[in-house]
């Protein structure tokens, strides 16, 4: 605290002859006058941050809420793909359990195999050949 007092006395003793750190004292009405002028700007200013910030949080929300919508539109419609798989996948283990339908399905992938292969032979390995 004695540190303080002791900057404030040294300051006074500095200043005393009628300056201030900026230069000459300037009248009080003056002084009142310049800082009512500097508030009023800077209140200003705040005004319009403040309806900037307001529209930017406005076309946020806006911008959420559609989003919401189309992840709901979304959902619903995986809901929907869902059924559909499962229905799908249940007609599936109906013919594989049958011994003729796995037999069915077997004939099928190895087509589909042999297939594969015989393209990709076809497609990549006979031009490296000629």
């Amino acid at each position: 605290m004695s540190y303080r007092r002791d900057i404030r006395n040294s300051r006074s003793v500095i200043f005393d002859d009628g300056l201030e750190e900026g230069g000459l004292r300037a009248s009080s009405s003056y002084s009142h006058n310049i800082n009512d002028h500097d508030n009023d700007k800077d209140i200003d200013s705040l005004q319009d941050t403040v309806i900037l910030l307001k529209r930017l949080t406005d076309d946020i929300h806006e911008e959420v809420e559609s989003h919401n919508h189309l992840l709901d539109r979304m959902g619903n419609k995986m809901d929907i793909s869902r059924g559909i798989l499962s229905g799908t996948m249940d007609r599936f283990k109906m013919v594989f359990e049958k011994k003729s339908g796995r037999r069915i399905c077997i004939l099928a992938s190895v087509f589909i195999v042999s297939f594969l292969i015989i393209y990709y032979l076809i497609r990549y390995m006979i031009p490296l050949w000629f």
